[in-house]
């Protein structure tokens, strides 16, 4: 469509059409005419913009706001100038976090260096290597360590400038996160200092313990009234301790805090620790030392949480099983429940004693029996060891027949539930082994159930 209008068209329509129409044209001439200063900051759509202005029928599409074009700009072809790039500030990379195995690793590091310092070479070097032999790279991560805690105390030095937010969700995400970088993060060992023994307590009672004032002493429950127990001295009492079981001591530390602490001596818990954990609960004497080391020469935490199979009671599994029965009414259907009993009580020797017996068998009757003396149906006599908490039982055999020609094999996955430490076996296999070919059959364990450990004081 022209711009110009034929002379005819404009004779015959009214003078206000006409003075509208020439209004609109010089509109339209106007915004033709751009100032420079616009026209150098325009995006590439300004020339179609001012093309379509000489067409009346591009206006539409003249007056519609370039919206993608706004926020890209590209010189023209006679500029000298370069638009300015933004800079993106360099990315930090956040540090690997330290796993557990690393971080004891670090913590026997940190003990052969202050060995060392102190001119302890012999214990210092062996230190070393069992460190090394924790982690290759734990002298790397030993020196990390080091700097990240010699910046803290430069940060916390210096004093910090808190600035007002205007939102209030980003002040709390501040507030946490100020928190979380102040928090202490590396595990907390404590050493509880007495005139023998070289343990520390480490976990959340190391943090408890840390808050308690260093003189505790035994207090009565009537202030006129005395406490004869304050005037044995601490060795005295700790060897008291020492005749005392796991049960007994653990209830003699719940008195109050003094007698928390004394309790935690290493002296106290290393003879229960070395009286349980060896062969066949682990397996060489080296595995002993490294897992000392594991847990910082806390007895009493590997005594609680280090997977091993008790001697103080028996296992025992109570299964059921539903037999059909005959009866003198056709119409009437006869079902007989059927219990029986599987008894595994391991030795100290590494023999492992295995019952089967039905209901007519009581564990009150059977327990006191259970030795490797006893001869009856159904009982074998094997050897047993654990590995992690996988209990491996071999070699199950009748030790009153002499002419059998098949042993048996389970393997038991060891478990703690809330009620005791290591207090539950579950089957995973359960074979029958031909003695001459060597060829192991699956057994069938629908009816079986776990084993629950039972404690027996004449076993203690």
């Amino acid at each position: 469509m022209s711009s110009a209008i034929p002379p005819a068209t404009v004779a015959d329509e009214p003078e206000e059409l006409v003075r509208f129409r020439q209004q609109w044209l010089e509109e339209v001439r106007s915004k033709k005419k751009a100032p420079p200063s616009q026209a150098q900051d325009a995006s590439p759509a300004a020339p179609v913009a001012s093309s379509s202005a000489e067409d009346p029928e591009g206006l539409a599409h003249a007056h519609s706001p370039p919206v993608h074009h706004s926020t890209q700009r590209r010189p023209s072809h006679g500029a000298h100038t370069t638009a300015p790039t933004a800079k993106r500030p360099p990315a930090t990379v956040a540090p690997a976090p330290i796993g557990p195995a690393l971080q004891r690793a670090v913590e026997v590091y940190r003990k052969a260096v202050q060995h060392e310092q102190r001119g302890e070479l012999d214990d210092a070097l062996r230190l070393y290597r069992t460190a090394f032999r924790m982690d290759n790279n734990v002298d790397r991560a030993y020196h990390l360590m080091e700097e990240e805690l010699h910046k803290k105390a430069s940060s916390s030095a210096q004093p910090k400038v808190h600035h007002r937010k205007t939102s209030s969700a980003s002040g709390v995400v501040d507030v946490l996160s100020q928190s979380v970088q102040s928090m202490d993060l590396t595990p907390g060992t404590v050493p509880v200092v007495r005139n023998r023994g070289e343990g520390f307590v480490t976990g959340l009672l190391a943090n408890l313990i840390s808050s308690w004032p260093a003189n505790l002493s035994f207090e009565p429950e009537n202030e006129k009234q005395g406490v004869p127990i304050n005037l044995l001295p601490d060795e005295l009492l700790m060897m008291i301790l020492r005749l005392l079981n796991h049960t007994a001591l653990e209830r003699f530390a719940r008195v109050n805090r003094k007698a928390r602490v004394i309790s935690l001596d290493a002296s106290i818990w290393r003879p229960l620790v070395t009286r349980v954990l060896k062969p066949p609960q682990i397996s060489t004497e080296e595995d002993f030392d490294a897992l000392v080391l594991k847990y910082m020469t806390d007895y009493r935490r590997i005594y609680i949480e280090h997977p091993r199979v008790r001697y103080d009671g028996v296992y025992i599994a109570v299964c059921h099983y539903v037999r059909n029965g005959l009866g003198e009414n056709a119409w009437v259907n006869y079902s007989h429940l059927i219990t029986y009993y599987r008894y595994l009580r391991f030795l100290p020797d590494g023999q492992v004693l295995s019952l089967l017996a039905n209901e007519e068998h009581k564990p009150q009757d059977v327990i006191p029996l259970l030795k490797p003396t006893l001869r009856m149906k159904g009982f074998f006599i094997g050897t047993w060891y654990l590995e992690g908490t996988e209990v491996h039982i071999e070699d199950l055999l009748d030790p009153g027949t002499s002419n059998t020609r098949y042993s048996f094999q389970m393997v038991l996955d060891l478990r703690s539930r809330p009620l005791g430490r290591w207090n539950r076996l579950d089957f995973r296999e359960y074979n029958s082994v031909h003695l001459g070919s060597g060829e192991a059959t699956p057994l069938a364990l629908k009816n079986d159930r776990p084993f629950w450990f039972s404690k027996v004081r004449s076993y203690a």
